[in-house]
C-alpha cells in the first residue's frame, strides 16, 4: 500500500510532468526515479501520452527521443523498464510491461565498411503493443514489431517480429509456442 508521501511524490511528480508537455490521464502513479521526457528530433518536440491509471514504477524511463509515446489506460509498466519512441510506440489499455523490459522503435542503418557507424542516422520503425498484453520481465521489443491484442510473452524473449492476437511466444527470437483460447 502507497504511504502519504508516495502518494505526494507521485501527484507532484504528475505535476511538473504536465507542465513540461506530458499529457497525463487522471489517477496515474509514478514510482520513484521515474524519467519521462518528450525529446527534440529534427526541428519538433516529441510527445508523450499516458492513458487513466498509469502506473510508471520506479526507475521506469519513456523517452520519446522527439518521437512518440502513447500509453493506453491502466497501463502498468514495472521497474527499470525503457521504452524509446523516436520512431513511435503505442500500447494498448490494461497492458502489463515487467521489470526491466525494453521496447524500441528504432534501428541504426548498417553502413558501408570505412564509414564510421556512429554516423549513420536511425531508422524509425513504429511499434505498437495491443491490448490487454503481458510482457515478461527482461524480454525485447525491436522497433518495427507488432504485438497483438491479447498476447502473452516470456520472460527473456526477443520479439523480432509480430506476434498475433492471443498468441503466447518465448525465447530468442520470440516464436508462438501456442495461442490463448
Amino acid at each position: 500500500m502507497a504511504t502519504i508521501i508516495d502518494l505526494l511524490r507521485s501527484r507532484s511528480r504528475a505535476a511538473w510532468l504536465s507542465l513540461h508537455g506530458i499529457r497525463i490521464g487522471p489517477g496515474s502513479h509514478f514510482g520513484r526515479n521515474v524519467r519521462v521526457t518528450r525529446g527534440f528530433r529534427d526541428g519538433r518536440n516529441g510527445s508523450v501520452r499516458l492513458g487513466a491509471g498509469t502506473d510508471l514504477q520506479i526507475g521506469a524511463v519513456l523517452d520519446a527521443w522527439g518521437g512518440k509515446i502513447i500509453l493506453g489506460n491502466r497501463v502498468f509498466v514495472g521497474p527499470y523498464a525503457v521504452v524509446y519512441g523516436q520512431g513511435g510506440v503505442e500500447i494498448g489499455d490494461r497492458t502489463l510491461i515487467s521489470m526491466h523490459c525494453r521496447i524500441l522503435s528504432s534501428n541504426h542503418g548498417l553502413p558501408a565498411p570505412g564509414k564510421p557507424i556512429r554516423d549513420e542516422p536511425d531508422e524509425l520503425l513504429p511499434t505498437r503493443i495491443g491490448c490487454d498484453v503481458w510482457l515478461g520481465a527482461g524480454l525485447t521489443v525491436l522497433g518495427g514489431v507488432t504485438i497483438g491484442d491479447g498476447c502473452v510473452v516470456g520472460a527473456g524473449a526477443v520479439v523480432t517480429e509480430s506476434l498475433p492476437a492471443n498468441s503466447v511466444a518465448v525465447g530468442v527470437p520470440a516464436k508462438v509456442v501456442r495461442h490463448r483460447t
